[in-house]
């Protein structure tokens, strides 16, 4: 079926820091569940070769026979790669440590940059009628990061609220200018959300000022707070919502897709309280 003639496709969001330990798995996991929540139908696929994301929504490896490797690498149709996970309405892409090859393998692709892009473009995706895909990038700024932020609509940047928070961010920036320039002119930044944020912790509130003054509207109303039961949930593959729904993680995720979904409609929603 040709391009012009489909179904528009789903909201394609990377969630992506090269900076490791800001949560941005733990949001991908969590967000794809709290969307698929709001009713939506929502793929979550893996590019990090750690495969936290995979293991966190409940695909043990040996359900992994299939991978985003064989999908970016062998051009293994979409329909043989996802599976569903422990997450209702949560469909994934696995990762193994096969991608750990994969950069050097793409270097050697004169379409290196664009197979992801183009996986997440084939007519078949139509059938599972997706409404937002969400990319887990791994903690780097390599050639599979760039292959997310060139298939992807728009990014999601999780920040640590910490001393060095906004450090490196400049990096990821300069990046996501170089694939608008050369193969995406219209990745769009969707926002920055501030993670294991502790209110009882002044440095928590000068790191939130600090990044508000610099980034202005691109930062969420709602933070994600330091709390036990998000860490918790993944030793069970469980999203927190899943694992504790009463918990104030939970509660944070929820408020997340809410601002989230609004912003898409042009809403702007109240900060939440931690």
């Amino acid at each position: 079926m040709p391009n012009s003639v489909r179904p528009r496709g789903p909201r394609i969001i990377a969630v992506a820091n090269q900076k490791g330990g800001v949560g941005k798995t733990t949001t991908a996991i969590n967000l794809a569940a709290s969307l698929a929540e709001k009713g939506n139908r929502v793929l979550l696929v893996d590019i990090d070769p750690q495969g936290n994301a995979s293991t966190g929504l409940g695909v043990e490896p040996q359900r992994r026979s299939a991978t985003t490797y064989n999908l970016l690498l062998e051009e293994t149709p979409l329909s043989e790669v996802i599976v569903p996970t422990s997450a209702p309405g949560v469909w994934l892409s696995p990762a193994t440590t096969d991608l750990s090859s994969a950069d050097m393998e793409l270097v050697a692709n004169e379409k290196r940059s664009f197979l992801l892009h183009d996986a997440l473009r084939q007519p078949a995706i139509d059938e599972f009628a997706f409404d937002f895909v969400l990319i887990d990038c791994p903690p780097s700024l390599s050639l599979l990061t760039v292959n997310a932020l060139v298939a992807a609509n728009a990014v999601l940047v999780p920040l640590q609220a910490e001393f060095f928070a906004l450090e490196g961010l400049s990096q990821l920036m300069l990046t996501i200018r170089e694939v608008r320039q050369t193969a995406n002119p219209d990745l769009r930044i969707e926002g920055v959300v501030l993670t294991m944020y502790d209110v009882r912790n002044n440095l928590s509130q000068q790191v939130e000022a600090d990044v508000r003054t610099t980034l202005g509207e691109m930062v969420f109303k709602t933070m994600i707070p330091r709390n036990v039961r998000i860490s918790e949930a993944p030793s069970h593959a469980l999203p927190v919502l899943s694992y504790d729904s009463a918990s104030k993680g939970s509660a944070a995720y929820r408020a997340l897709a809410d601002e989230l979904l609004a912003r898409r409609a042009g809403v702007r929603l109240e900060r939440a309280p931690l």
